[in-house]
């Protein structure tokens, strides 16, 4: 069946703008009216319209268009205007300086409204590839966490920030345990599923203020900002038990034993000298997670004699 794109009349003047546009389902397009800007509001939230043709009441429709960008408004915008009045097309423009927006005349004849709707889907339409683009350029295929580089500048980004303010946060990096195994003995597209299952874990772990990322392989990393060590360790071990908890059935019905290695060591904004002792620390522990046999988190500050902590301090 064809999708029909909807087109939200916000007829809040009261003059019949929907029934000017109904012809418009002749070629396509499904027509919803609202009368007033509650109404309005109320519909953009349940229908997510692909157009809004907003006919405001008040002059200029900058404040009706600040309403509606304040109840979510993402569809772009055809603002309905007296002929020789400038004040919608400069509303438009400050108050939607991130969505498509344009102007047509009151009395404009109806294949114009259908021009001007068209070109609209289109600048919506090429805004969300580009979007699409910019996503997948920094984010990992299978995981859709960050890639190495992006990853280690939010890192930087977040130790730089912590120092300045003087507040705790930790890097945590995980490995699979033997995912070799899984590959060696299964099609690779079971690893790319484990791949995938992991990711899923490490994501539903992550605030807003967190970062994800997929450094490579089998290899993963958190950065959380605002933490308390022991608020780390209790985020590790959860996410060490969710990953321990996908052993079982693959998706294709392959026997899966899963589980990870990981080390996390954290900062107060003050007690080390930079992002790279901070990753080294990080890594050491995980180091050995690995050698103490996997499934398990350590934190580099309760190793009793830290693998390479000697050399770690030397080059710091």
């Amino acid at each position: 069946m064809t999708y029909a794109p909807l087109i939200l009349v916000c007829d809040h003047r009261g003059d019949g703008l929907g029934e000017t546009l109904r012809p418009l389902t002749a070629v396509g397009f499904r027509i919803e009216d609202s009368g007033t800007l509650g109404q309005t509001r109320l519909r953009l939230r349940a229908l997510h319209p692909d157009v809004v043709l907003l006919d405001p009441l008040a002059p200029g429709g900058a404040l009706e268009l600040e309403q509606l960008a304040d109840a979510g408004l993402r569809a772009p915008v055809l603002l309905v205007a007296e002929p020789r009045d400038p004040l919608p097309a400069l509303g438009a423009t400050r108050v939607l300086a991130e969505t498509p927006c344009d102007v047509i005349y009151r009395d404009a004849p109806l294949e114009e409204y259908l021009m001007r709707i068209e070109r609209l889907r289109g600048l919506a339409r090429g805004l969300r590839e580009l979007d699409e683009m910019r996503f997948q350029a920094v984010h990992d295929d299978h995981t859709e966490l960050l890639r190495p580089a992006p990853f280690q500048t939010r890192l930087r980004e977040h130790f730089s920030a912590a120092g300045r303010h003087r507040f705790e946060m930790a890097l945590v990096l995980l490995d699979l345990d033997h995912f070799g195994r899984i590959n060696k003995d299964f099609d690779h597209t079971v690893g790319d599923a484990v791949i995938r299952r992991v990711g899923r874990v490490i994501r539903q772990f992550l605030r807003a203020e967190d970062v994800g990322g997929r450094l490579g392989g089998d290899e993963f990393a958190l950065v959380l900002p605002y933490t308390r060590k022991v608020d780390a360790a209790r985020v590790v071990n959860r996410i060490r038990d969710q990953i321990a908890g996908l052993t079982g059935p693959g998706e294709g019905g392959e026997e899966l034993v899963i589980s990870a290695s990981i080390g996390f060591e954290t900062y107060d904004g003050s007690d080390l000298e930079s992002v790279e002792i901070l990753r080294r620390h990080a890594e050491v522990a995980l180091r050995r997670a690995k050698l103490l046999g996997g499934n398990r988190g350590l934190y580099f500050r309760s190793l009793e004699e830290p693998l390479d902590s000697g050399a770690d301090q030397e080059r710091a």
